[in-house]
């Protein structure tokens, strides 16, 4: 993971770029040159300062077996009710799931493991790969615990960390003995300096004869700021390079559910993980809540990024709905409650639970959500979303409460819009915005992406995104927040049974080993933390232009369009005086562009170019080739007013240009 700390000084890339030269100096006939005009002294709006964010949701296994740092699947025995899965026997014990015994009335069953068969020459036991997959790093601690009871057992317990084909074992630690009641366990495995690796099992085994129960067997490696319950490191840095101002959580479709019992009840997400019940995401797989509200919480803290929680509105994927009116009154209290979890003293009931969870410091809260894309599922909206604003308002004032769907009753201080565009519908409504009118509700675009390419986008997914980014920072006056969604894919499995990503054209990938950037979170890096405060009047001429044809998209004939090749906005840091130009070329080939500045007296001669280019739009980084596709930076002369600057194919360019 060497280089992810500055992402933007990474890889010194064989990417091709052309000198900049003189304005005067530029090819001869400059009439055909496209020309980039800023006005330096026309500002033309501020800039959000908390434009790029992020959003998140249980999808493609991004908790579980990804951002959580918990290496066991099915730790609790709740995701099937008929069979451990994913666990697999050492030897040959009996196993069963047992309601009889359970750890208690949220855990309510427990897997049995009758070894009466152990000896020395043949262990007996339970294994779990993980999910696809237990990482074995070297010099690395991993944190064993489990709930046991047995009443003929004498032991002791031998947990270790083994290769899949058992030649190895990398760390081993013994449990003595196993008491006749419920009682948790736990044991440090230290690894030496061996080969990274993740075709590796957990494996509990004995070699005495005897009866065991296990209840939420569990296994962290370090995490992110050592925090317990934690989150994963190499993923964490990957965020935190992004400079993400703020995080919408739970989702999306997480939080609505299939159905009413599988939303995201967040009363169900806090306090100690044996008191959370788990529940099944809208995507097929078991969520632990091992990842609950609290986490999200510090997940904002750790990377110093707003919450932006999104609260259940009564509506489910699956149709089912709550009546605005009494019927819907106590989910109404229920977000009523989170926030005063999130936002209130140690005095109030919420808040002194929060400080029991561990946390007795307030976060701080500016935007609350109600529910998720209700523009095309319910004709309800408007009632709900009056009955939460209300109420909301009413307790919390000063909370900017943001609603998903047109409304007429109430008017919400931002409206959510979701957007999932191929590269060429993104390209043509780059300047969405440019002419939306500023007397409505301020924009939040809370989930958008360029889906070209898997599991991860390639080079014309950033392509896309730089040019719909360009638009979002022209207008961040109005569109105050952006978040890219999916964030996040396991590939580890890919299609078939019980594969690992539901949903292609995610930002960042991860097996159980290693992670990585797509094209698109490198431009998403460029964009989010190269950009001034300040909206700089822009103005073009002669840019070239491709014609593209899409039927019966959404239903409805398109005629050909005119689409730009070259994409551009300009901001200005007030503070330092420093432009942040961003040119994005879509096109197969260089494309020289005369840039004029007017409003200022000078630039320096001397600045800097940010360059994330590729050799084809399908060009695309992996497992194998993290950063095949990355940002350089260089150093430029000769920069001027008046210069003129070729821009490779296939490439988003930033300029920093120094003012006098």
């Amino acid at each position: 993971m060497k280089n992810r700390s500055i992402l933007l000084s990474v890889i010194a890339a064989s990417i091709g770029v052309a000198q900049i030269t003189n304005g005067q100096q530029a090819a001869a006939d400059v009439s055909t040159v496209p020309v980039l005009r800023i006005d330096a002294g026309r500002v033309t709006g501020e800039s959000s300062p908390a434009l790029y964010g992020l959003m998140t949701e249980e999808i493609n296994y991004s908790y579980e077996g990804g951002l959580y740092g918990e290496l066991i699947r099915n730790r609790s025995f709740e995701a099937n009710p008929i069979w451990p899965i994913y666990w697999e026997v050492v030897g040959n014990p009996e196993v069963a799931l047992d309601k009889n015994q359970p750890l208690n009335e949220t855990l309510s069953v427990s897997l049995k493991v009758d070894a009466r068969g152990a000896t020395e020459q043949a262990p007996e036991g339970i294994a779990n790969g993980g999910y696809w997959g237990i990482p074995v790093k070297p010099e690395m601690t991993y944190h064993v615990s489990f709930y046991a009871k047995s009443d003929n057992f004498r032991g002791p317990l031998t947990v270790a960390l083994v290769s899949t084909n058992g030649q190895t074992i990398f760390a081993s630690a013994q449990v003595r003995r196993i008491s006749p009641g419920w009682k948790k366990y736990s044991v440090s495995l230290k690894t030496k300096n061996v080969e990274p690796s993740k075709d590796n099992v957990l494996e509990i085994t004995t070699t005495s004869p005897g009866t065991i129960w296990f209840q939420q067997v569990s296994l962290f490696p370090s995490t992110y700021d050592k925090r317990p319950n934690g989150l994963r490191p190499d993923i964490m840095e990957l965020l935190a390079a992004m400079h993400p101002q703020f995080l919408r959580f739970p989702g999306g479709n997480y939080l609505e559910g299939n159905t009413i019992s599988e939303r995201f009840n967040w009363k169900n997400t806090i306090g100690s993980v044996t008191q959370r019940p788990g529940h099944k995401s809208p995507w097929g797989y078991w969520s632990t809540d091992g990842l609950g509200l609290l986490e999200y919480l510090e997940w904002c803290q750790d990377l110093h990024m707003q919450p932006l929680l999104a609260v259940y509105a009564g509506l489910t994927l699956g149709g089912q709905h709550i009546t605005p009116g009494p019927d819907l009154a106590p989910y109404v209290q229920d977000a009523l409650d989170e926030i005063e979890y999130v936002t209130s003293s140690t005095s109030t009931k919420w808040g002194a639970q929060r400080a029991k969870d561990g946390h007795p410091a307030a976060f701080p809260l500016r935007y609350v959500e109600v529910g998720n894309e209700d523009y095309n599922r319910s004709s309800e909206y408007d009632g709900r979303f009056t009955q939460f604003y209300d109420a909301i308002k009413t307790k919390y004032p000063n909370l900017q409460v943001i609603a998903t769907a047109s409304v007429t009753s109430r008017t919400p201080d931002l409206i959510d819009e979701h957007y999932y565009r191929s590269q060429e519908e993104m390209e043509a409504n780059a300047n969405q915005y440019d002419e939306r009118p500023r007397n409505g509700p301020k924009v939040f675009v809370g989930e958008w992406a360029t889906r070209v390419g898997s599991p991860t986008p390639n080079m014309a997914g950033a392509l896309g995104d730089a040019a719909w980014m360009t638009g979002m920072e022209r207008n961040s006056d109005l569109v105050l927040m952006a978040s890219y969604a999916p964030l996040f894919v396991n590939v580890s499995k890919l299609t078939g049974a019980d594969k690992s990503m539901q949903w292609m054209t995610d930002l960042i990938g991860y097996d159980a080993l290693t992670s990585y950037g797509s094209p698109s979170y490198y431009a998403q890096v460029m964009f989010s933390t190269m950009r001034g405060n300040e909206i700089l009047g822009t103005h073009s001429q002669n840019i070239p232009t491709r014609e593209w044809q899409r039927r019966a998209f959404r239903g409805r004939e398109l005629s050909p369009q005119q689409i730009p090749q070259i994409f551009f906005d300009a901001t200005r840091d007030s503070g330092s005086g420093v432009i942040y130009l961003k040119i994005v070329n879509e096109a197969g080939t260089p494309q020289s562009i005369d840039i004029q500045i007017t409003g200022t007296t000078a630039i320096q001669p001397q600045g800097e170019a940010v360059v994330l280019a590729a050799n084809s739009p399908d060009d695309t980084n992996s497992i194998d080739e993290p950063d095949k596709i990355a940002p350089h930076a260089e150093e430029v002369d000769n920069l001027s007013t008046n210069f003129t600057r070729e821009f490779p194919p296939y490439s988003i360019t930033v300029l920093k240009l120094k003012t006098r």
